[in-house]
């Protein structure tokens, strides 16, 4: 099946290595050198290699050594069963895989810095290549860079890691890389890692990458976490102090099995990574603080789906489970749907064949079953079927069609332990029932004995629901002082409540988050609801234009779109 957001075909030709050596050139913005590429005809009668580009120079080609015709728009010619194809090329400075930062765009203000995000289609803006999740190879890389600075990839590590760079061990097979001003700050909070670890090789089986390490990026990272293997890239959004985002590790790590031992063929199916690492990532949960807590985050996300299907609309074809791509851009589409839809529907699947334990004896021979491999929907259900033999009548029941092929919300809801939940729920409906009179008989101690995760669930509700009167939020902020917490997924909930209920007090606290860090799962809804609130609107147009050249290249083109700047 043709993978739509690439013009490789390696059904035709396959790589199968790459050897890259290139040098990091700050100055310049670009990364220049050579990719040797090992590639094989898959089929007789094919000698020909298309790779995937983006903004990238290529200088010269050759196969075999022997100097090579190519152009843009064409196909390689290829003699033979295997050929070594070696690419000289250089990056662009508006590369969408990079961002480079001055030094005083960085913690220590003293060195510059450097990170790639080629996930979904951007390691064609590094070097020519088959950028598919179709294909799996190995890689073996040489990385010139300054002598001040280290080099970090997603593989082993071969040789001298500078003294200047800054790790601490966290346990038998992770350290945690950051700029110095944050590397005891990250240890503390992912101190969890190796239990995780552990918990997660009983739930799946053994951890075959070896190490496990984490690196903490600069604030403009895009995303919650990558899990890069070997190396997982995690956003500082996660430091709170008191470990209550480590999900967000949990999750990476869960990566290891869903996601790169089994992997999506195309990003049409790209809810078999996110859902299965969502339910693995809520299994470990489990595991280390109880079942009660794994329904409560099972309860959130379904939450965060009703809300993203809210955003997007109940037609949305976005919203489908798995997504036509032709002729769309994955990062256009990406959404919290392939997470919590995906996981929705086997939570579903768990509660129907026989409860946890009898669900993660599938889960673990799924990942024995397609280890290595790159899969489709079709593949993942005709496991299911061949595993549950004896339960088919029950598989025919559930609604196939409307899970993978029906937008907006799932057609069945699973059930919830809801212990959690209650409080949650019962104080977020004191505020929304509340009149102008009953202001007063809010306190702080309605927050008594709720944990960061329920605070975070209690304004969730809060947000699906009719913005609140102005006067309810400013009563809060003075009951509560949300605006001296500096939890994350706390402060953004709060601001967008606030911005919701048009307070103008916390335009520029908004403006300050959507700003100050780049995680798209902040950044976009912030500006989104600055730009929906006219007292804001041209603020938000104004303070994105001026910050647009330090975002990151896909936050930019992303909130570009949202606030119209991008047509």
């Amino acid at each position: 099946m043709a993978d739509p957001s690439s013009f490789a075909s390696p059904a035709c030709c396959l790589t199968r290595h790459f050897y890259l050596r290139c040098r990091a050139d700050f100055g310049a913005r670009a990364l220049r050198g050579t990719v040797a590429l090992t590639a094989r005809a898959e089929r007789e009668a094919l000698r020909c290699l298309v790779l995937d580009t983006r903004d990238v120079q290529v200088f010269k080609v050759t196969v075999n050594g022997q100097e090579a015709q190519f152009a843009f728009g064409e196909k390689y010619a290829l003699l033979g069963q295997e050929a070594i194809v070696e690419i000289s090329f250089e990056s662009s400075p508006q590369s969408s895989a990079l961002q480079w930062f001055t030094p005083e765009q960085t913690s220590g203000k003293k060195h510059p810095f450097l990170f790639s995000q080629c996930q979904a289609t951007h390691c064609r803006a590094i070097f020519p290549c088959q950028d598919t999740p179709a294909v799996k190879l190995t890689y073996y890389a040489e990385i010139s860079v300054p002598k001040e600075l280290v080099a970090l990839m997603s593989a082993n590590r071969d040789g001298e890691i500078y003294r200047f760079s800054q790790n601490v061990s966290i346990g038998p097979r992770t350290l945690v890389w950051a700029e110095k001003e944050l590397v005891d700050k990250s240890a503390y909070e992912f101190s969890e890692a190796e239990a995780m670890l552990k918990t997660a090789e009983d739930l799946a089986g053994p951890y075959v990458w070896g190490q496990y390490d984490l690196l903490v990026l600069p604030p403009s990272f895009p995303y919650g976490g990558m899990e890069n293997p070997c190396l997982t890239f995690v956003t500082p959004t996660l430091l709170a102090g008191d470990r209550s985002l480590s999900n967000v590790i949990a999750h990476e790590i869960s990566h290891s099995w869903t996601g790169n031992l089994v992997t999506n063929k195309t990003w049409e199916h790209f809810w078999l990574n996110e859902g299965h690492t969502v339910y693995l990532e809520r299994r470990i949960g489990g595991r280390l603080f109880g079942e009660q807590f794994r329904h409560f985050q099972a309860l959130g996300g379904w939450r965060e789906l009703q809300n993203t299907i809210n955003t997007l609309g109940d037609k949305n074809p976005v919203t489908n489970l798995v997504i036509n791509l032709d002729e769309v851009d994955p990062d256009v589409a990406y959404s919290s749907v392939p997470y919590e839809k995906g996981f929705a529907l086997l939570f579903y699947l768990e509660q129907l064949l026989g409860g946890p334990d009898v669900f993660i004896g599938f889960l673990k021979a799924y990942v024995q079953q397609f280890a290595y491999k790159s899969i489709v929907t079709e593949d993942w259900k005709n496991f299911l079927y061949s595993y549950f033999k004896d339960k088919v009548d029950v598989l025919d029941k559930v609604d196939w069609n409307s899970w993978f092929h029906a937008p907006g919300m799932p057609p069945v809801k699973p059930t919830y332990d809801m212990t959690l939940s209650n409080a949650c729920v019962a104080l977020s409906q004191r505020w929304i029932q509340a009149k102008e009179s009953d202001l007063g008989s809010f306190g702080s101690a309605d927050l008594k004995g709720m944990s960061s995760h329920q605070l975070i669930e209690f304004l969730a509700l809060l947000l699906l629901e009719a913005p609140l009167p102005l006067s309810h939020v400013q009563r809060m902020q003075e009951v509560y002082d949300f605006n001296a917490i500096n939890n994350s997924e706390i402060r953004f909930r709060w601001l967008r409540l606030c911005i919701r209920s048009k307070w103008e007090e916390a335009i520029p606290l908004a403006l300050k988050m959507a700003t100050d860090q780049g995680r798209m799962k902040f950044t976009r809804p912030l500006f989104r609801d600055l730009y929906s609130f006219d007292k804001s609107q041209d603020l938000a147009v104004k303070t994105f234009l001026e910050h647009r050249a330090s975002m990151h290249p896909v936050t930019s083109m992303l909130v570009g779109k949202d606030l119209k700047q991008d047509q």
